[in-house]
């Protein structure tokens, strides 16, 4: 298997970075990296793929440039076959398609996800899968909310999570709560 490689790539919130490698289907995102308060994002590139060396390629630029015009608020949809992930558990899998399948401009909770997939008060369950969602954005988990509105996590930041919420035009109430009209599942 040939090693990781990685772009970075300037977005509205900072510096964000998709990990990829070279398969015999060709290039696959291996992991999308939004930026961190905490420390830079090829820190935690090289933590976590620490011989990945910087290198582009025509998909993964294509990809990152699609990734930058949404986090600027424009109705992009991702194609998952660029994505790997194959690399998920199984179950990690089934709640970022479900998650993945929520349509733009509309929010459900981490325990409406898991009744939808069978699994009824398994929304801790759905809420660590999606905490460790490698691939932010292309799968949105920041269309999954808490059951009374609040954002809970994103490995973007709060910030970054009702940014995205408000270009797809949801609203929130004057305490910062989802207002939840439109829910999923």
């Amino acid at each position: 298997m040939k090693p990781f490689s990685y772009v970075l790539l300037p977005s509205a919130f900072d510096t964000l970075g998709i990990v990829w490698q070279e398969t015999p289907a060709g290039p696959k995102a291996y992991r999308v990296v939004l930026p961190d308060k905490h420390a830079s994002v090829e820190d935690i590139i090289q933590r976590t793929f620490g011989d990945a060396a910087q290198q582009s390629c025509t998909l993964i630029m294509e990809l990152g440039e699609r990734i930058q015009r949404f986090l600027k608020g424009e109705a992009i949809g991702f194609d998952l076959d660029i994505t790997a992930l194959e690399r998920c558990s199984e179950f990690q899998k089934h709640v970022l398609l479900a998650e993945y399948d929520i349509p733009r401009g509309w929010v459900s909770t981490y325990s409406r996800i898991a009744r939808h997939l069978g699994i009824p008060g398994g929304a801790r369950a759905v809420g660590r899968a999606l905490a460790t969602n490698p691939f932010p954005v292309i799968i949105p988990c920041h269309r999954a909310v808490r059951a009374n509105g609040e954002l809970g996590g994103f490995q973007g930041g709060q910030r970054m999570k009702r940014a995205l919420l408000e270009f797809e035009g949801l609203e929130f109430s004057h305490t910062g709560k989802v207002r939840t009209n439109r829910i999923y599942y």
